[in-house]
């Protein structure tokens, strides 16, 4: 079953007379429980698909189907339906964490929308110690404040906020590019690990494809807004058809290994 169809996909910004294209006529399918890695460089677009796709953002033209159905973030059915399902990491944990709140309050937070709806348990304070310990944090994190965690553990506690209300898909923007390099590999595996024990779909952008090839089994790659290659991950790294494609190997030395 897709998750996410998205059909000949663009998005401008500015006016009609001077815009920018974010994306030009881009078209995937997302099935459930695939792990797909976007990846491309700065300005290829790739945060712009992912902001639709967590309906924070609307394509100029084209659609996309959630579920099956059109996502339209005007009709507050279809965004609840969303909401319910889909949650988003973002990249930088110091910007995305709020610092007037303590972690208890953070996490809990997505559970008291009036969007998220038929998931949310009934004992919020239990749901909350369940997800720190999913994350490897311990309960009693949740009386302190994010300043008060290192860079790795902040991510780990927007990853706790993105599980709270048990959603089915998890969008993460560049999860582990502002982590020191000795971190990283940490929060990857744990993100892999959650994937795959919670039996999520994940949509990961990033600009490195070494991540992509530890954590995700479909990539596509952007280009200036456009998909220009999409597949399982070992034949798209392995044998790549574009030479856009090859050059962001050579440029991660990794090769075609």
């Amino acid at each position: 079953m897709s998750v996410y169809t998205i059909d000949h996909v663009s998005r401008r910004f500015g006016s009609r007379r001077r815009s920018t294209q974010a994306l030009n006529d881009v078209t995937l399918s997302v099935k459930e429980h695939e792990r797909w890695g976007i990846v491309g460089e700065s300005g290829s677009g790739k945060t712009t698909l992912l902001k639709i796709l967590a309906g924070l953002d609307s394509p100029s033209e084209g659609k996309v189907l959630f579920m099956g159905k059109c996502l339209d973030i005007r009709d507050r059915a279809t965004l609840g339906d969303l909401r319910s399902s889909v949650q988003m990491v973002f990249q930088d944990p110091r910007s995305s964490l709020d610092p007037r709140m303590r972690v208890g309050d953070i996490i809990s937070e997505p559970l008291r929308s009036p969007l998220v709806k038929g998931k949310v348990p009934a004992d919020a304070d239990a749901r909350v110690a369940e997800v720190l310990d999913a994350v490897g944090l311990p309960a009693d994190s949740q009386r302190l404040f994010a300043h008060e965690f290192s860079g790795g553990q902040r991510q780990r506690i927007a990853l706790a906020r993105a599980l709270a209300p048990n959603p089915s898909i998890l969008l993460a923007d560049e999860p582990v590019s502002a982590l020191d390099v000795s971190v990283r590999a940490h929060v990857l595996n744990l993100i892999d690990d959650l994937v795959d024990s919670m039996g999520l779909t994940l949509i990961m952008v990033t600009h490195d494809l070494a991540v992509v090839r530890h954590t995700c089994d479909h990539v596509g790659v952007l280009y200036q807004g456009t998909l220009v290659e999409a597949g399982p991950t070992a034949e798209v790294l392995n044998n790549p058809r574009e030479e856009y494609t090859r050059t962001l190997l050579a440029s991660t030395r990794l090769g075609h290994a």
